[in-house]
């Protein structure tokens, strides 16, 4: 029985979620942290809910090798059509609680908006241990909702969300939670407003347009890992 959660905004809107791939921490401090815990040079990666594969090729630039695991057929064919030619990298359909790998087959692993909800994500991170090697790393970016201009519209717009009981559910599981502070930077406002309307329903994303001007949202993620 599949545990997938769709996610409309980049399910049904792929090329503007590419405008907010772009736009997300252009001074590539996620990257810089990851590095620093374990960077994955010479190792073999994994990255869960790869979408399109945007990140993927930024892992093989100098990683072993690169595996993308995707859910959703439409992001799986762009995923692959990203990465023709880099003969390091596979995509393969498939999600976080089954993923199609061997037991002890990554060293580093990269889940970005994969894991947001804590409760309900247990099959996700039992596979996490199957497949990572002792020694490995894994990594899951998650919204802020404590802290930011983003984070007070994501917590806005999730009622229900309760950041402490998250931490909570990560901490027991062995996670340690780093927070950053990144930003959006859209080079148009257009591009800006477009993502926003796939973020937020309707009514939300015109009042957030019309209290924030300009290009740039400053914007706070947590970034878990724990070692295996």
């Amino acid at each position: 029985m599949s545990t997938v959660i769709p996610s409309p905004n980049v399910w049904d809107s792929p090329d503007v979620y590419e405008l907010e791939n772009l736009a997300v921490d252009r001074g590539q401090q996620i990257e810089a942290r990851v590095r620093e815990v374990h960077d994955w040079a010479g190792l073999d990666v994994l990255d869960v809910g790869c979408g399109t594969g945007f990140h993927l090729p930024r892992f093989a630039v100098d990683a072993r090798s690169v595996t993308g695991v995707e859910p959703h057929p439409p992001l799986l064919r762009r995923a692959l059509r990203r990465v023709a030619g880099l003969g390091n990298v596979r995509v393969l359909h498939g999600e976080a609680g089954a993923l199609p790998l061997p037991p002890a087959s990554v060293d580093v692993v990269h889940a970005r908006w994969a894991y947001f909800f804590g409760p309900g994500c247990e099959p996700g991170l039992a596979e996490l241990d199957r497949v990572v090697r002792r020694g490995g790393t894994a990594f899951v970016v998650d919204n802020d909702a404590t802290r930011s201009t983003f984070g007070r519209w994501f917590a806005r717009s999730l009622p229900a969300y309760d950041p402490v009981a998250v931490d909570r559910f990560f901490a027991r599981r062995g996670w340690t939670t780093d927070r950053l502070e990144v930003a959006w930077e859209f080079d148009a406002r257009a591009d800006l407003e477009a993502v926003v309307r796939i973020e937020f329903t309707p009514r939300q994303a015109e009042a957030i347009l019309a209290e924030h001007a300009g290009t740039v949202v400053d914007y706070a993620v947590v970034l878990r890992h724990r070692t295996f």
